[in-house]
């Protein structure tokens, strides 16, 4: 997930981990209580895992919701000239004049109201994803302040001094720490930690960096970077059993909120390929494999901007060799930990095909086990019965109908191919479905449209209703899910498969 979020917020490669061994040994020179240091190593690891929660608006407004977060690690947004300097440069990027100066004055006009909220609900959804990933407490709310300043000019709440908890201000200085160092060196990294002590960071921990900052941020880039923060790992990190269950489910939330094109997208081909190989006659191991590789196959995505993503209309040469990398980044970012490989080069696998006519390896059927076959099969029939920016959703005849087209190309393996359409063609009919949380039937169809991102007019609009009644339903839909944000909300509605009819 750190290497993930590195690509998701478009800062260099190990980012997470530098900031991880640098977090612990500031932990370490202020003499933090074990829990404390424990908790630091966690945040410092998932601190931008709410990163995919507002990466549709980033792209509208900014035009690469990637890029953007990078330019935005490298500035002090309490200063007037800074902050001002990076929505020029940022706001509408790669657009035409008329339309950088409009989203320009939107962002000006819009103050403080629109970062505040996007941190919100960055910070919600880190927090509910931390808990499935199965950290402790003391981390899972330390992770709700990694936007905050020492001097309360951070958000979303404007916490101040020691009510944001240590673990998070330990972040706050490592984190800038080591992206400042990759942007201008460690004395310029050293130099604006200084100078924004006391006012960004905890003036006692800037003090301790800035007394041996050299060294400190010399050595957080060691060669064994990987085992060094592992060392420092609390007892009992490791996932296991029913725990890896649940941290595969909330990586693949964890992607499919980037866009809402792709809500619940990694459930539904994970669903698909599990069935499907049963069916296939694999053993309960290989099955295994194929639910785990089958969520995580997309962790790649966070890489590449939703300016790509969710182009409305066809890509052009470039932004198609973008597309191409996100397999290769979801078999990279695997690859580091030696229990999730193997998944990864599964995973990592789900666009090649037979005939090596696939990406990112052009790999060819002699290549391709089984198991990656049903993934592949599984991801291609599951993406066209959803709706994309450049076209509507198939039937489940018309999808079968390509399914088997790709086929006879000898593109897809038939066997692969029959178990899936099997496994999505031969379910029984649901009867009336009892929806979780007490929500009503009205109140899901509300919640699926703001999930795809419709205002509570367009929704309003699309039921019948009046944007009064529609507010009213938002907000008993926040109340019993138990959150406070649209991305929130949807997170709720991707861990109960309440976005499929």
């Amino acid at each position: 997930m750190s290497l993930a979020t590195d690509l998701g917020t478009g800062l260099p490669l190990e980012h997470g981990l530098r900031t991880c061994l640098l977090t612990t040994r500031l932990a370490d020179a202020a003499q933090c209580e074990d829990g404390v240091r424990d908790a630091a190593w966690t945040v410092a690891l998932l601190h931008s895992i709410g990163c995919t929660s507002d990466a549709h608006e980033a792209a509208v407004l900014y035009g690469d919701d990637v890029a953007v977060r990078a330019a935005y690690a490298l500035i002090d947004p309490s200063k007037p000239a800074e902050l001002l300097g990076f929505l020029r440069s940022n706001a509408g990027a790669g657009r035409a004049a008329p339309a950088r100066a409009a989203a320009f004055l939107a962002a000006l006009g819009a103050g403080p109201r629109r970062p505040r909220a996007a941190f919100a609900q960055h910070c919600e959804v880190a927090e509910r994803l931390a808990g499935r990933l199965g950290v402790g407490d003391d981390a899972a709310h330390a992770l709700g302040f990694v936007f905050e300043r020492w001097d309360g000019k951070g958000f979303p709440a404007g916490a101040r001094g020691e009510a944001i908890p240590l673990a998070a201000r330990l972040l706050h200085v490592a984190r800038d720490a080591d992206a400042l160092c990759a942007h201008a060196g460690e004395d310029a990294a050293v130099a604006a930690v200084g100078e924004r002590a006391g006012g960004a960071y905890d003036p006692d921990l800037a003090a301790l960096l800035c007394a041996d900052g050299g060294r400190l941020l010399r050595d957080r880039g060691e060669a064994a970077l990987w085992d060094a923060v592992m060392a420092r790992s609390p007892e009992g990190a490791g996932l296991h059993g029913e725990r890896l269950d649940a941290a595969c489910a909330a990586v693949a939330d964890f992607v499919d909120l980037k866009s809402p094109w792709t809500l619940g997208h990694s459930r539904g081909v994970a669903e698909l390929a599990e069935a499907a190989a049963w069916r296939a006659g694999l053993e309960e191991p290989e099955v295994d494999a194929v639910r785990h590789a089958a969520l995580l196959h997309d962790l790649g995505r966070v890489g590449i901007s939703n300016a790509i993503w969710d182009k409305p209309g066809p890509l052009d040469a470039a932004e198609w060799e973008r597309v191409r990398l996100h397999p290769y980044y979801t078999e990279r970012a695997l690859a580091r930990a030696p229990e999730l490989a193997e998944l990864g080069e599964l995973g990592g696998a789900h666009h090649e095909r037979l005939d090596g006519s696939g990406y990112h390896r052009r790999l060819r059927a002699e290549a391709l086990p089984t198991s990656a076959r049903l993934i592949a099969a599984a991801d291609v029939y599951h993406a066209l019965t959803e709706d994309r920016p450049y076209r509507a959703a198939f039937s489940g005849e018309s999808a079968a109908a390509v399914l088997r087209e790709e086929v006879r190309g000898g593109r897809l393996d038939a066997q692969a191919a029959e178990a899936v359409l099997d496994a999505a063609g031969h379910r029984a009919a649901p009867g009336r479905r009892a929806w979780p949380a007490g929500l009503t039937d009205r109140e899901v169809e509300v919640l699926r449209a703001l999930a795809r991102g419709g205002s509570n007019k367009a929704i309003a609009q699309a039921l019948g209703l009046s944007p009064k009644t529609v507010g009213h339903h938002v907000a008993h839909v926040y109340t019993k899910a138990g959150v406070s944000t649209r991305a929130a909300a949807t997170l709720f509605a991707m861990e109960h498969d309440l976005l499929r009819d």
